[in-house]
């Protein structure tokens, strides 16, 4: 965006936000590291946004607030449409973050996610060139027992909230994290988790956490009894619940590992039933998978999703990304090698067969089984043979998993040449999606992709 087309969109959003007879402000922090973490002010004319985004960031203390100055400050005027015949401007909606000003400026959507992501986007430049921390788009949580971590990454529908959440586990966060030189810290104080078809016998934490302070989105209640259809997707499958950590039971505070992470987990959906449930990664591999971040976008994530499409998000988190991905694929890698952290892909998708022809997701049971081996570090020592096309490591057995289900050629229901022709094409997609970076990555990440 050409900065004259900047100072127009944020002279319109401060004209619109002077207009209303109430605004709301909220102060707050992203970052439960001091070292690092940010002061963020919104100003908004919605209580539901100044609500958001007080769960969202980390809530100061009276004493904190009282010299509180804002290191970024986001102006929120969603309800007021940009200006689309401003040269340089397409859509009513602008979405804007102006690094050198240090300002956010949000015009023509009231999606309150804006704001979460916006900050995000921040810690994705901040991070990385002024601390030489990394920001990752993940879950994270830490064992009470040995105070090992572990690190999920994940695209929405891979099972990242889910399989973070554990009960032998402490919960770090869900969704933002930062890999410093001590370890990993949470970058918020809330959640943002999904809630369709949520119950108490389902997700008993989530179902629990929505009270009196939570924000629900797009779903369908009954006005007189003010009851929540959580089944209801009329308006979409995409319904959200916003709520402060201290909602939910088993939170770590500070929300800050003791340790540096024991082993990353990618997460991956995949639809055409091709890819093992459990991948051994090595530097060169696990730096291709981050960058290439693959899974399949399921319906109701997106509107018009109606059927299971490959999708690929550099770093589990492109629309988040300020620099090349190859930049934050190297600091993951020199992090992994300096404190010898394993790396997994974990597919939480289809064995069998594809999601078109029959087949079936992967079920949780066993998931959480491979998880186990991985934690209590039981994986690391069975006898492992090569994946071929994509080349990857994948064990023979795990306990609680038949021996079957690990490779997906044993697996799998249909013809051989079936499933020649689907993991072929799985390959091309990878294949093309990754020419967008080849420039620049190194030629070893390049060669650690699949071949055809």
């Amino acid at each position: 965006m050409d900065p004259k087309v900047w100072k127009i969109n944020r002279e319109r959003a401060i004209d619109y936000l002077n207009t209303r007879e109430r605004i709301y402000v909220v102060d707050g922090f992203a970052g439960w590291d001091t070292r690092y973490r940010i002061n963020v002010r919104v100003v908004c004319a919605r209580a539901y946004h100044a609500l958001f985004m007080r769960n969202m960031l980390i809530r100061p203390t009276a004493k904190e607030l009282e010299h509180f100055h804002p290191d970024y400050t986001i102006y929120n005027a969603g309800s007021f449409p940009a200006n689309r015949y401003t040269e340089g401007m397409t859509s009513a909606t602008s979405v804007a973050i102006n690094f050198a000003e240090k300002e956010m400026v949000i015009l023509g959507t009231e999606y309150a996610g804006e704001m979460k992501k916006g900050i995000f986007t921040v810690l994705f430049y901040e991070m990385p060139v002024k601390h030489n921390v990394l920001t990752l788009h993940s879950s994270a949580n830490q064992g009470m027992k040995n105070k090992d971590t572990t690190v999920f990454f994940g695209l929405s529908g891979t099972g990242k909230t889910t399989l973070s959440a554990d009960p032998n586990r402490q919960l770090i966060g869900d969704d933002e994290h930062c890999w410093s030189d001590t370890g990993i810290f949470n970058i918020e104080g809330g959640c943002y988790a999904k809630c369709v078809g949520l119950s108490m016998e389902k997700e008993p934490e989530i179902h629990g956490a929505i009270r009196f302070g939570s924000v629900l989105e797009n779903v369908i209640f009954d006005e007189n009894t003010r009851e929540v259809d959580y089944d209801n997707t009329t308006l979409t499958e995409n319904t959200r619940a916003s709520y402060p950590l201290e909602f939910i039971p088993n939170v770590k505070f500070p929300c800050i590992s003791d340790s540096h992470p024991s082993n990353l987990i990618l997460l991956t959906c995949d639809a055409s039933g091709v890819l093992p449930p459990v991948s051994k990664l090595d530097a060169r591999t696990v730096s291709y998978h981050f960058i290439s971040g693959y899974t399949s976008k399921m319906s109701g994530t997106e509107e018009g999703v109606t059927e299971p499409q490959a999708t690929f998000s550099a770093c589990f988190g492109q629309p988040f990304l300020a620099l090349h991905p190859m930049k934050y694929a190297e600091m993951l890698a020199t992090k992994i090698e300096e404190h010898k952290a394993d790396a997994w892909l974990i597919n939480t998708g289809w064995v069998g067969a594809s999601a078109a022809s029959g087949g079936s997701r992967c079920p949780l049971r066993y998931t959480r089984a491979i998880l186990n081996a991985i934690h209590d570090g039981s994986l690391k020592n069975v006898e492992y043979e090569n994946f071929p096309v994509f080349n990857l490591a994948i064990p023979k057995t795990c306990n609680g998993v038949p021996d079957e289900i690990l490779n997906p050629t044993k697996a799998w229901k249909g013809t051989s040449d079936s499933y020649d022709s689907s993991i072929k094409s799985l390959a091309a997609k990878f294949q093309t999606n990754f020419k967008k970076y080849q420039d620049g990555v190194t030629p070893e990440v390049l060669a650690a992709g699949p071949q055809i």
